[in-house]
């Protein structure tokens, strides 16, 4: 069953022209009626034109308008059968409805990304990272951490990889990979600056570029090889970034599951010989 309409039209959201937009908020607001519509009657019901709704599907990598009714359908039945939906945390919640509103938000940001998930892009990122000689992990902020988790669970299997804190350092390591390597960007919105100039520097080394960022147009999205889009449904109000980094860091477990259970015998040497060595090291006595 085809699914995702709605996911990708709530991450493209902001970066669609008027017209676009249009037509994309009355799918997400009566996306039930929506279905039921030819693309000339969406678009005088929304306000928008046909042009637009159809330059709307190829923004979100869809064959036309019919394959995006059908996601929009796939995402009627999925949310008929389950109910779950994004769920904003209010002032005053008690603890036990923080617990759960924070615990199936991830939830549900993990599997609306799912929906939107290119394999095909996903394949060809693994298929540079296990082929890499060097591989630089960036980002900033909460991306930056889950960058040094990549870098944790790449370095265990034997891949020479780097996850610089401080951006200088990162734009200088990205300035000195090849084309034998790979630098990989996380940044939930693709607009961070830090991380934009790193993979410019990258490019201009001559390594080929990976970024795992918002679904939809954004500069990193654009300016990287392979983009991997992901879906994050946030608050607009919050401390620090949530769902956001947990979708992401879900995206590195299944690369380096995808990359260690392909080099199956290789990494488990790499992995039995760290794992020894902090044992015997770091152990209590």
């Amino acid at each position: 069953m085809l699914r995702g309409g709605l996911s990708r039209l709530k991450e493209s959201y902001r970066a669609l022209n008027p017209s676009e937009q249009k037509a994309a908020k009355f799918t997400l607001d009566y996306p039930d009626q929506m279905v039921q519509m030819t693309v000339s009657e969406l678009a005088a019901a929304s306000g928008s034109s046909q042009s637009a709704i159809i330059r709307l599907c190829k923004t979100l990598n869809l064959k036309g308008y019919q394959e995006l009714k059908l996601c929009v359908a796939g995402d009627l039945q999925d949310s008929s059968s389950n109910g779950d939906e994004y769920k904003e945390i209010n002032p005053g919640s008690d603890l036990s409805t923080i617990v759960t509103s924070v615990s199936n938000n991830n939830i549900y940001s993990i599997n609306e990304t799912l929906k939107v998930l290119d394999i095909q892009k996903l394949q060809k990122a693994i298929d540079l990272i296990e082929g890499a000689r060097r591989i630089d992990f960036f980002g900033s902020g909460a991306s930056q951490l889950v960058a040094c988790d990549a870098q944790i669970k790449f370095m265990r299997i034997g891949k020479a990889c780097t996850a610089y804190a401080d951006n200088h350092l990162q734009l200088t390591s990205a300035c000195t990979l090849t084309s034998d390597d790979v630098a990989v960007a996380f940044s939930n919105s693709g607009e961070t600056l830090q991380t934009v100039e790193c993979i410019k520097a990258a490019k201009n080394s001559g390594a080929m570029t990976i970024g795992i960022t918002r679904y939809g147009n954004n500069t990193l999205g654009q300016l990287v090889d392979v983009h991997i889009g992901i879906a994050s449904s946030e608050s607009d109000v919050r401390s620090a970034a949530t769902s956001s980094r947990i979708v992401q860091l879900n995206i590195v477990d299944i690369i380096y599951l995808s990359i260690a259970g392909h080099q199956y015998e290789s990494s488990l040497k790499y992995l039995n010989r760290s794992l020894g060595a902090i044992k015997n090291s770091f152990r209590v006595k």
